[in-house]
């Protein structure tokens, strides 16, 4: 999958070694849904009670979903306060002011 969104990695921090590869949307949401279905998964095989392994997957379900809404609505604050502040000129010169310098 990574091929296909081919996304640059940010460069928010220096890493510690060269990275050649492209950086992917959202691996740690990812792992985060992998590691609460499959916990759930493993917990529904060894539980016959069949409203419990309902109870189960959909506490893992709702968790793996509740992070990416966590993740997407930190991104969407942080985009919002940027913006806010770019409009207040809080942040970022003009071009204008930029090119005197």
């Amino acid at each position: 999958m990574k091929l296909g969104f081919d996304r640059p990695r940010p460069d928010l921090a220096p890493h510690e070694a060269m990275i050649y590869t492209a950086s992917f949307s959202s691996g740690h949401s990812m792992m985060f849904g992998v590691t609460y279905l499959t916990l759930a998964v493993l917990l529904i095989r060894i539980q016959p009670a069949l409203r419990l392994n309902a109870y189960l997957l959909i506490l893992a379900i709702l968790l793996t979903l509740l992070g990416w809404t966590a993740g997407a609505s930190w991104a969407a604050i942080c985009w919002g306060v940027m913006h806010w502040m770019q409009g207040r000129r809080q942040i970022e010169k003009e071009e204008s002011e930029a090119g005197s310098d």
